[in-house]
């Protein structure tokens, strides 16, 4: 699941960030509403938390204008302020939730498995193709030779792969998705051997085929 944090303190962002990737989130940070509504409007995310305090442009003014543009992704508000004038004026303004601060680290993440609780509802925890399994939960992936455990970004590429593998997906996606605005597509070509590596390696009847100028398909061998 990838998560767009907007942050302006940036201790609190990079707590933020590791926070969600050893919670198995990709996450893509900003510090202020404008890069925000820029990475929501442009990219394609799963969750978006935002602080309300902000330079160049403040939480519920970025919340605004992403709903304007007919984002309807969960949202999740931090901010100092507990009023209940400012909670009702967030809610109203598009969010899914309204989170004060200070907040503990648990609560956070709990907040936002509820709002995207629906993102998931009715997902098979487990997908399998072939002679393989793979576990949402535990990022296992297994097969008759064993079992191996992915990476955050391997899971979401294989995930993607192994829920329509009869799909080519281009590396253009996999960047869309996962990795979002600020990496090398040439990272794409780095995870793919990562995971044909792994397949083999635990007597998979998977493999994933390339085909020029188009992407990435999965296959029965």
């Amino acid at each position: 699941m990838r998560i767009l944090l907007a942050e302006d303190e940036p201790e609190l962002n990079r707590a933020l960030v590791a926070v969600f990737t050893k919670n198995n989130y990709s996450v893509d940070s900003v510090f202020d509403g404008e890069e925000a509504v820029t990475y929501l409007t442009e990219g394609d995310y799963d969750c978006a938390v935002l602080d309300v305090m902000m330079p160049k442009m403040d939480g519920i003014t970025a919340l605004k204008t992403i709903r304007k543009a007919g984002k309807t992704l969960p949202v999740l508000i931090l901010t100092a302020k507990s009023e209940i004038d400012d909670r009702i004026l967030g809610l109203d303004s598009g969010a899914d939730d309204y989170l004060t601060k200070p907040f503990a680290v648990k609560e956070l993440l709990a907040r936002v498995r509820a709002i995207t609780r629906r993102l998931t509802a009715g997902v098979d925890a487990t997908l399998t193709y072939g002679n393989c399994t793979l576990s949402r939960s535990t990022y296992l992936l297994s097969a008759p030779g064993g079992e191996v455990r992915l990476t955050n970004k391997e899971f979401q590429m294989l995930e993607m792969l192994m829920s329509a593998p009869s799909q080519v997906v281009s590396p253009e996606t996999f960047m869309e998705k996962i990795w979002g605005f600020d990496s090398d597509i040439g990272v794409v070509w780095v995870y793919i051997a990562y995971i044909r590596k792994k397949l083999a390696g635990i007597g998979a009847n998977l493999v994933v085929k390339s085909l020029r100028n188009a992407g990435y398909t999965l296959e029965i061998v």
